[in-house]
């Protein structure tokens, strides 16, 4: 008996699930619902009302995802009002320098203002590619949300 146990164990922990990771995602529609639990029934505690607007994925239940956005708000949203699709927030009091490359010194091309979302394109250690209204630069990690400080991916 203790022969099968040892046998069987290795196998269950292979078709044990993945451990959740927490990642960004961004609201899909025009609208979207922040509820304060996992269902239909509870509260709506906030109305997203920006499409890609971004969020962070922090856990799962069912259909429903625990989210949080930039000012910390938590609350669940069905998975079909999120999308995978990855953006960011600029964030801050002023208007951040969108740079032709990803070395900070190059031109400056364009501005973006606090509020501004953006589609998340690339990212090194200090600066992420960004494209905000037809306009492809680089953007100090410092002025956006939607982004880990050691995310790197091209």
């Amino acid at each position: 008996m203790v022969f099968l146990l040892a046998l069987t164990a290795p196998a269950a922990a292979a078709d044990a699930p993945a451990a959740f990771v927490p990642h960004y995602v961004s609201v899909r529609g025009a609208t979207a619902n922040l509820r304060e639990g996992p269902s239909y029934d509870h509260r709506i505690l906030w109305i997203y009302q920006h499409k890609d607007y971004p969020l962070k994925e922090i856990a799962t239940f069912d259909a429903w995802r625990k989210v949080k956005d930039v000012d910390g708000v938590v609350g669940w949203m069905h998975h079909t009002q999120l999308s995978d699709r990855r953006t960011v927030l600029f964030v801050g009091f002023t208007k951040s320098d969108l740079h032709e490359t990803d070395d900070p010194h190059s031109r400056v091309i364009a501005h973006a203002g606090p509020g501004v979302v953006a589609r998340l394109k690339a990212c090194k250690l200090q600066v992420c590619e960004v494209e905000a209204s037809g306009t492809d630069g680089w953007v100090d990690k410092r002025d956006i949300w939607g982004v880990d400080v050691g995310e790197v991916f091209q």
